[in-house]
This record gives structure tokens, C-alpha cells and sequence, in this order.
């Protein structure tokens, strides 16, 4: 543990919460390339952009995803190269004919990493349009293990649970991080549930949130926040865009996951996987 603790320093991690330009690419990657120079100059490990940041949360897949490896893949990997940072964010991606919320996980020098978003919001008929993801992603950054969200996955902790591993002794993740377009209507509920999956979890969570209304008239009031382990509200920030580079403190979560050791106690399980028709996928 104690090595553990050594090779961990201080995550600066940069929120860039921001109004999104309806289904319009090419708009959306230039306003968040300008937002990404607003912090060159400042040192920061990981950038996080809202979900579907290039398009807004929209079902018209068929118009709007990309092949992976073409424009905000490439663009995000310049980003990536330009900041020095790990960048994430999600956008529609088309693989063999069906369409995903994909999360991309992209690093200075062109690693990356994908996470499809498991939990569809069926209120938007989201599961009807794109196909929901199989695999948690937990990836190594900076000494942090890091894990990214998307959205809906808030509601559900099981998917997030955070496991100790009697091998390593260590949790599976340092951070939990979402990207989300959460409506203003139901904002208390994200704001609840943020500080509940640090609770649960002796992590810290960042949720990063947009705003301004969509091409549906959907409002959205940010919240984009950061939350201590012990569910804290380190940062959040209201209606209003912002880029905010912010510190997690290595020490103060291995001192406070020490004197709080709860994941000891915690109860094991498995995650059973439903099988999906390809009708589930169409209109």
C-alpha cells in the first residue's frame, strides 16, 4: 500500500463545461479547440469535454456518427498531442452498421481507449437507436485509475462499483468520471447521486455536465462538479460556461481510504449480460 500511495501524486484535472452547437460537428470541435488553448498554459493531466460533445444528445445516428479513426478522432488526438493531456469525451460512433455513445479515452502520442455507454436512456428512446457497451473501462493515468462514465450509467451502481482486489490491495479506481447532457429539470437528482457514488465508492467523482437548450428545447444547467471521497462538493458551477483546472489530492484520498477502510466489508457479486436482438436496435 505504502508504494501505492508513493506513486500517486496530485490529478489536475481541467472541466471545460460549455453550450454545444445542435448536430454541427465542425462547430462544436472548433469552439472546444478554443477552449482547450484557453488552458496551454496551465498545467493539467486530464481534460474532460461533455457527452456527445459534437453533436449534442441526439438520436439521429444515421446522420450524424463517424467511423472510428475519422474526424474527432483525429481532432482529439491533436488536442491530446497540443494540451499534453489525457482528453475524454463522447460522440456517435458507427462499427459494422450499429451505433454507439463511445467514449474516447485518447493520450498524448495517439493511445486511446473506448468505453460504449451501458446504460441507454430509454426515455429518449436512446436504447432503440444505439447499441448499449459490455466492457467497464479502468485505465492508468498519471498513477490514477481512472474510470469514465457516461451520463444514465449515474443511476446505477452496480455498474460503477468500486472492487478491492485482495491481489493488489487496491481498489479498481482512484476517480469516476461522467460526461453528461443532464436536463435542469432533474438536476437535484445528479447532483444527489454524484456525491453518493463517492460515498459508496471512497473515490473522487467528477461530472462533467453542459448547457444552454438543445435542438429538442431541452434545458441544461451544468452542476459540472467535483466530490470528495467522504462526498464533499470540492467544486461545482451553475447556468454559466466555464473551464476550470482543479487538484485531487493523492494523500488526502489514501489517508482518508485508511482510516476508512468500508470496501473491506463490501459485498462481492457478478454481472450477468443480457442478450440483445438486432431488432432491439432499430426504429
Amino acid at each position: 500500500c505504502s508504494q501505492i500511495h508513493t506513486a500517486m501524486q496530485d490529478l489536475k484535472i481541467t472541466i471545460i463545461q460549455s453550450d454545444l452547437h445542435w448536430e454541427d460537428i465542425e462547430a462544436n470541435l472548433s469552439m472546444f479547440e478554443e477552449k482547450i488553448w484557453q488552458v496551454s498554459g496551465i498545467d493539467k493531466d486530464v481534460i474532460v469535454l461533455p457527452e456527445m460533445f459534437t453533436t449534442g444528445f441526439t438520436m439521429a445516428a444515421g446522420r450524424k456518427a463517424e467511423m472510428m479513426n475519422m474526424r474527432t478522432f483525429k481532432w482529439m488526438r491533436q488536442m491530446a498531442d497540443q494540451s499534453g493531456a489525457l482528453i475524454l469525451g463522447s460522440y456517435i460512433v458507427k462499427v459494422h452498421e450499429r451505433y454507439y455513445n463511445r467514449l474516447l479515452w485518447m493520450e498524448p502520442g495517439g493511445n486511446f481507449k473506448t468505453y460504449d455507454k451501458r446504460h441507454l436512456f430509454r426515455m429518449e428512446n436512446e436504447h432503440k437507436t444505439y447499441t448499449p457497451g459490455e466492457s467497464l473501462l479502468i485505465g492508468t493515468w498519471k498513477g490514477w485509475k481512472i474510470c469514465p462514465l457516461i451520463c444514465y450509467d449515474l443511476r446505477f451502481p452496480v455498474w460503477s462499483r468500486n472492487r478491492w482486489d485482495r491481489a493488489t490491495q487496491r481498489l479498481s479506481y482512484d476517480v469516476a468520471i461522467y460526461v453528461a447532457n443532464w436536463p435542469t429539470i432533474r438536476i437535484d437528482m445528479w447532483d444527489t447521486l454524484l456525491k453518493a457514488r463517492a460515498i459508496e465508492n471512497l473515490s473522487y467523482v467528477v461530472g462533467v455536465n453542459r448547457i444552454g437548450q438543445d435542438g429538442q428545447g431541452v434545458e441544461h444547467n451544468g452542476h459540472s462538479s467535483i466530490i470528495s471521497p467522504k462526498g464533499d462538493v470540492i467544486y461545482t458551477n451553475e447556468g454559466v460556461e466555464a473551464v476550470r483546472t482543479m487538484e485531487l489530492s493523492a494523500n488526502a484520498l489514501n489517508a482518508f481510504r485508511d482510516r476508512f477502510p468500508a470496501y473491506i466489508d463490501a459485498d462481492d457479486f457478478t454481472i450477468e449480460f443480457e442478450e440483445y436482438e438486432e431488432s432491439d436496435f432499430l426504429d
